[in-house]
């Protein structure tokens, strides 16, 4: 083999938002039963880190189509942080300041990350959840006449998924196998939009959907109370803290409940977030595929549905984000910031550069 060579995009991009979408679908090698073929999804590729870009930029862009913002308005949201980081992304390309809510239980590279692309981050007390950190943003927006992006109910989520996400997919896999398509939620708006295809268009592709077990809303079979404009008026009874950032809401959004009234998923499967911690690393150290806990709960789940997956089956996994916001959680707990024992020994194996003992 000859070394690797590349020849550009053949094409210039007039911004830095003209790159989001067209994530690659890579298939693991390593750590997958040989009797299928697993790909991932990789959204990571987005150009802020994460699948939430696409609807950062189709909120803002739907909005000022019909109207809704206006130059320079004040945009806010409330967000776990990967909307917020792509908000924030969109809203600095675009020019309008951007104030995102977010309790003060997530992790705090995703505050600081926000805030470098100019962002204001305003925390919300932890024990409140995600309805209080969604409250507030609504009472700013009221208050300011500021624009609420509205993640968890506007038609523009779904939407950019349908066209793009689940367009992708179907492109990369024309005249392909694709027996499941395995995904988690936040908004929802990956599983409704990508459903709306792939229902149409690849019927037999079983849609797998996962969440937390220990915050299993869904599962539960209770809907959270909404109002008019489909917001939730409370907290989801079922939820409990978890460690998968960016799933999973105290409440169902509105946005997911397109999903749960049509049916668009063939099986909902828990999954512990330790579960998510342990993929998570492994496809780290054995693939070289870096992701977050929601990916690695993800990835947990699409494991245990290909052990029983049928000889040659082709599964097709959604990694939502980076695991480089997830540096001050769990995930990291027990990786060394100084030298291992191993490591020491390593480096006393040669004379040069010995680092004094701490």
């Amino acid at each position: 083999m000859g070394i690797r060579q590349t020849e550009g995009r053949q094409r210039l991009y007039d911004s830095v938002l003209d790159t989001i979408g067209d994530t690659p679908c890579i298939r693991i090698n390593r750590i997958a039963p040989a009797h299928v073929k697993v790909y991932v999804k990789f959204e990571a590729f987005n150009p802020a880190g994460s699948v939430k870009d696409r609807l950062a930029l189709n909120i803002i862009e739907a909005a000022e189509r019909d109207g809704r913002l206006n130059p320079g308005q004040t945009v806010v949201e409330a967000t776990s942080g990967n909307t917020g980081i792509g908000l924030a992304m969109v809203c600095a390309a675009k020019g309008y300041p951007l104030v995102v809510t977010m309790a003060d239980s997530f992790s705090v590279e995703r505050r600081r990350l926000m805030r470098f692309l100019g962002a204001k981050v305003v925390l919300t007390p932890r024990a409140q959840k995600g309805f209080g950190m969604y409250t507030k943003a609504k009472e700013l927006a009221e208050q300011n006449g500021w624009f609420l992006a509205s993640q968890f109910e506007t038609a523009a989520n779904a939407d950019i998924h349908e066209t793009t996400t689940a367009r992708e997919i179907l492109g990369d896999f024309e005249n392909e196998r694709l027996d499941y398509w395995v995904t988690g939620y936040g908004t929802g708006g990956t599983v409704s939009g990508v459903a709306r295809v792939l229902r149409k268009e690849r019927p037999d592709t079983k849609i797998i959907l996962t969440e937390p077990s220990n915050a299993a809303i869904v599962s539960s079979g209770y809907v959270n109370t909404r109002n008019e404009n489909n917001q939730p008026t409370e907290s989801h009874p079922n939820f409990e803290p978890h460690p998968i950032q960016g799933w999973t809401p105290d409440f169902i959004p509105w946005v997911l409940q397109e999903a749960i009234d049509n049916q668009y998923y063939d099986e909902m499967i828990p999954v512990p977030g330790s579960d998510g911690i342990e993929w998570s690393r492994r496809l780290a150290s054995e693939e070289g595929i870096f992701t977050g806990i929601s990916g690695g709960s993800t990835f947990a789940v699409a494991m245990k549905m290909a052990e029983q997956a049928p000889q040659g089956a082709v599964l097709l996994v959604m990694l939502p984000d980076t695991g480089e916001r997830y540096l001050s959680t769990p995930l990291f707990d027990g990786i060394e910031e100084d030298m291992t024992e191993e490591e020491r020994a390593i480096s006393m194996s040669t004379p040069s550069a010995q680092m004094a003992a701490e």
